[in-house]
């Protein structure tokens, strides 16, 4: 192939794999997987083996619909997907290249295998440890199983991303904006701000983590580069990115 072809092959890849009709199709997988593995551990589609992000935006619709709110977020969740997909589609009309689904799986894995390397070194300049130091975010509790944790880890890159990411950055740009801050100054504040609370969240709760300055910084850090990943590559990498991370981590503490 010649360069110039293979070079706007892969423009096309990158740029197509960006946009709704590959990103939410690509990690529809993920949402089916969570949520089967979960309802099998607690057999509750609310309750018992949840990650905190999933629990804490089915609350906001269970607090106002009883037990019919998750049924309402879920379909609210899916309807929602399912319109930026048909809608992505009708602005790109043709067929769907299934290749494209492995390029963002073996990108994510990339992504996933280095991505704790990379935020360790980061962590340890900010916090003065120099080239050889590193810090890790634990894994979690010990005494958790490792269904358990498989459960945590992929509703990690799904709803955690939903949560930090798309929501909530797009909520305090918006504000800033609101605030007359210029566009940029209201983007960047607003992922340095929901890279905080995405670092803080991890200490909430009973299952929260003991925290620590290094353990919070490698977390913020984290939280900042996903932002970065999220706005260069979409939303489908970004959330399996984040979470084959994740079930690596806890895939090692078991071993």
């Amino acid at each position: 192939m010649p360069w110039n072809d293979h070079w706007a092959v892969n423009r096309d890849y990158f740029q197509a794999s960006r946009e709704p009709r590959y990103a939410v199709l690509f990690a529809f997988p993920l949402l089916v997987l969570y949520e089967l593995l979960a309802f099998a551990l607690s057999q509750s589609a609310y309750a018992g083996v949840r990650n905190g992000a999933d629990v804490l935006l089915k609350t906001v619709f269970v607090a106002f619909g009883g037990r019919q709110g998750v049924a309402v977020f879920t379909l609210l969740l899916l309807g929602v997907g399912a319109w930026l997909v048909r809608r992505d589609r009708r602005l790109h009309p043709g067929s769907l290249r299934p290749r494209y689904f492995g390029k963002m799986l073996a990108e994510s894995l990339v992504y996933a295998a280095i991505f704790g390397a990379v935020v360790s070194r980061l962590t340890a300049l900010l916090l003065g440890g120099g080239r050889l130091a590193v810090y890790q975010a634990p894994v979690g509790p010990a005494e958790l199983g490792l269904g358990t944790q498989l459960v945590v880890s992929l509703g990690a890159g799904l709803y955690e991303e939903l949560l930090f990411r798309v929501l909530l950055v797009a909520a305090l740009s918006a504000l800033g904006l609101k605030l007359g801050w210029r566009k940029p100054v209201a983007i960047g504040v607003a992922v340095v701000g929901s890279a905080l609370i995405f670092s803080a969240f991890h200490y909430v709760g009973p299952l929260g983590d003991v925290l620590t300055v290094p353990s919070f910084t490698f977390r913020a850090v984290a939280g900042l580069l996903l932002s970065g990943l999220y706005v260069a590559r979409g939303f489908g990498v970004v959330v399996w990115t984040h979470a084959l991370y994740d079930v690596g981590l806890s895939l090692m503490g078991v071993g």
